[in-house]
């Protein structure tokens, strides 16, 4: 009997543990990672507001691993012999017929001073820390940025790092204090969040103008301090700074004997599969894939991408062509507490459509996602 061994609890992990199973593979599944429990971090946003506790965010996994009778090996991924079918973990050696990463990645942290900046994507401690520290200002002055990989420009994460700006504007504004602070929004891209669209660029600077936001765009960043930004084009003074830094691969992978994208990610192919290793697949983050300039780091495409995965992994247990193709396409909500932007990308459209129902969709979105893990 075939054992299928899953590293990460994150998106694309749990997402593959329902599709084998919804699938009909009856075989072993081991889950690897250091808790059994999927951290919802598209709801980090919500925090700073009050609107979301760490109880929200940390969804416990016992009955669903339970329901689909999967193993947790709580452990880190350490390294791999692909070769010889062995994981390796803090925790001890795993062997397996089939193997799936989706560990997600790691963020870029060599920027001087990168410790006077909150990290908010990183998970519940950095954005609780920041939202801590906002509360405790009567006045100040406020930075919002995000960088790239320079050497995978696909490797970064906007998207949250407008909705913190946009959120903690709506924020302000709800306390009656948006007066008393200076809000900036930084970024080394000239145009950022590009990947959105043109037309969202556009959309998305005209707002900041009309919210008084103002912008110091297209200048390398050098370096952090406690008080400010600094950037080849000037500083940007800052009491508070919440950054997105560029994106890398998780800390393992060096430790593989898979190839490697240049930015340090696993290389995967348009089947999710690793070039090289047959029985070894990649979805999420951890992953460089083929696609489009603008294809996105989201929980959408790691959702897509270990569905992909699955079912090459069955059809190729089963002696079939693995030729499944994972779709690339950049779907998500601008969110600001009352109001959202949809944002959609694919090969043909490309659009964002405004209005307060996107706010309530993106409500109702994290319930219906979760409900299979939080009701198994």
């Amino acid at each position: 009997m075939s054992h299928v061994v899953i590293v990460g609890s994150g998106f694309g992990g749990c997402t593959a543990v329902r599709k084998l199973r919804k699938q009909g593979f009856d075989g072993h599944i081991t889950l690897v990672s250091p808790r059994p429990e999927l951290f919802y971090y598209p709801s980090l946003i919500w925090v700073p507001s009050g609107h979301r506790s760490e109880a929200d965010l940390r969804i416990d996994l016992h009955g669903f691993l339970a329901k689909h009778q999967v193993t947790h090996h709580a452990a880190r991924a350490t390294g791999l012999r692909s070769r010889d079918n062995v994981l390796l973990t803090d925790a001890g050696e795993l062997t397996y017929d089939w193997l799936l990463i989706a560990s997600g990645g790691g963020y870029l942290r060599k920027l001087p001073g990168i410790e006077h900046a909150h990290i908010v994507c990183e998970g519940w401690e950095t954005v609780k820390a920041y939202s801590d520290k906002l509360l405790a200002l009567d006045s100040g002055r406020l930075a919002f940025g995000f960088a790239g990989n320079p050497k995978e420009p696909a490797a970064m994460r906007g998207g949250p790092i407008f909705e913190f700006l946009f959120g903690v504007d709506t924020l302000l504004r709800t306390q009656g204090r948006r007066d008393r602070f200076q809000i900036t929004f930084f970024s080394p891209a000239p145009k950022p969040g590009a990947r959105l669209g043109e037309k969202a660029v556009e959309r998305l600077l005209s707002r900041m103008r009309r919210q008084d936001i103002h912008t110091h765009l297209g200048h390398k960043l050098v370096r952090f301090e406690a008080d400010k930004v600094v950037t080849e084009g000037g500083e940007v003074p800052a009491d508070l700074i919440a950054f997105i830094p560029g994106m890398t691969g998780p800390a393992f992978a060096a430790e593989t004997d898979l190839p490697l994208s240049e930015g340090g990610f696993f290389k995967a192919d348009e089947t999710c599969r690793s070039p090289g290793a047959p029985n070894v697949y990649i979805a999420g983050d951890c992953g460089s894939f083929p696609g489009p300039d603008w294809r996105p780091k989201q929980a959408h495409m790691a959702d897509l991408q270990a569905e992909a995965a699955v079912k090459n992994i069955l059809a190729a247990m089963a002696g079939r062509p693995a030729h499944h193709r994972f779709k690339t396409e950049l779907i998500c909500i601008i969110d600001s507490l009352s109001t959202g932007v949809l944002v959609y990308r694919d090969d043909r459209r490309n659009f964002q459509l405004p209005g307060k129902p996107f706010h309530w969709a993106k409500v109702l979105f994290e319930k219906s996602y979760l409900r299979p893990y939080t009701n198994p």
